[in-house]
């Protein structure tokens, strides 16, 4: 909270605000000073070696997150360059220019890569590079577009869904919701599952919409905004939910952790959490990183508390990877953690360039994952 506030600070409390700073400030920036746990000794129980590094682009105010697809890695860096990268050995095989600086990385479906801009452009291209489409939205794309059965979907930060045709890039639809009065300014991604499009919002809302007409299947709500200032009543979901089996699940800052059921929009449990870069989970645990930087793991049928680490108290960690049997977070100084998936323990770290990893981790195979960094940086791990 201490950061939050330091951060709104300077934001006027007045009319539909966004607090523009909030990312640039948790992953490095130049926001408040806080009290960060020092790293400590721990036993090794993990040997983790970078397979290869790739120099991009550095990232200015863009979160940017690659996109994996088979053996190939699709990358953006901060000025407006696209990489088509082999995973397993990190070469380059293409680059082709966008011509603006993308805002929220690679995002794929029905075939195409999709990036967006602050502009609000959104850009379509075949996997080779070749351009497909371009339209112009009405709002800052802070997250990448998703896609399925001949809709691209793409969230703008003016509280608005589109979906697009695939093939031109043409309007299918819009889905909108009135913002707070004050919100944070999310790079929240859309979740595409059986044949529904899931997005959290300001106001600690859980939407299922149709990918077929944008309409809405249902919404739940996953946090209430508490208290007497609009600084503790905000209360929004600022990370993609994450789907698996018979459950969608998400978490909103100050509110709640929620998991629903994905078609009637049921609750199946809840209980106070507070967040603000979201949740992983398994067969039979959920994992979420807390907006203090602690990792705590909880049963995915009940949501009964399991184990919480604090070690790496605020060091702005990333959403967890599960992998095999650990779980994998990254911290605004560039080290990546590997914490044991029973019990929490650190048992694994390695530095990379001494830049922020904005974007939880991704899975390359069982034993090796991909981070980017805020400098440009792309690391990829094994870990044995």
């Amino acid at each position: 909270m201490v950061v939050l506030s330091a951060l709104i600070s300077s934001v006027l409390l007045s009319g539909c605000q966004t607090v523009s700073n909030m990312y640039s400030g948790w992953f490095g920036g130049s926001g408040a000073k806080v009290k960060i746990a020092e790293l400590t000794s721990f036993q090794e129980r993990v040997q983790l070696k970078v397979l290869w590094k790739n120099q991009l682009g550095e990232a200015k105010r863009e979160v940017l997150r690659p996109y994996v697809l088979g053996n190939l890695i699709y990358a953006a860096d901060g000025e407006g360059r696209i990489y088509s990268i082999v995973a397993n050995t990190g070469a380059n095989i293409a680059r082709f220019e966008v011509g603006t600086r993308i805002s929220g990385g690679v995002g794929f479906g029905v075939g195409l890569l999709i990036v967006g801009t602050i502009k609000g452009e959104v850009f379509a291209y075949e996997p080779s590079g070749k351009l497909v489409w371009k339209t112009q939205l009405t709002g800052e794309v802070l997250s990448p577009p998703a896609g399925a059965d001949g809709i691209v979907a793409v969230r703008t930060g003016d509280g608005r869904i589109y979906g697009l045709n695939a093939i031109d890039g043409k309007q299918a639809w819009i889905y909108q919701r009135t913002l707070p009065s004050l919100s944070l300014r999310s790079h929240a991604g859309l979740v595409i599952y059986r044949g529904g499009l899931f997005a959290g919002f300001p106001g600690g809302r859980l939407a299922a919409i149709s990918l077929a007409n944008g309409n809405i299947g249902w919404e739940a709500v996953v946090a209430l905004p508490k208290g007497t200032t609009e600084l503790e009543r905000i209360a929004d979901i600022t990370s993609a939910p994450v789907a698996y089996d018979d459950q969608v699940c998400t978490v909103a800052y100050q509110g709640r952790i929620a998991c629903f059921d994905p078609i009637r929009g049921e609750t199946i449990w809840a209980r106070d959490a507070s967040s603000l870069v979201g949740l992983s989970l398994d067969a039979k645990n959920l994992y979420y990183t807390d907006e203090k930087s602690a990792v705590l793991a909880l049963d995915r049928s009940r949501g009964s508390s399991l184990w919480k680490q604090d070690q790496l108290f605020g060091r702005n960690l990333t959403a967890p990877l599960v992998l095999g049997k650990f779980l994998i977070v990254a911290d605004f100084k560039g080290y990546v953690h590997i914490l044991s998936r029973e019990d929490g323990s650190i048992v694994g770290r390695i530095a990379t360039d001494g830049s922020a990893i904005q974007t939880a981790p991704l899975a390359l195979d069982l034993s090796t994952f991909l981070v980017q960094t805020r400098a440009g940086g792309l690391y990829a791990v094994s870990l044995k």
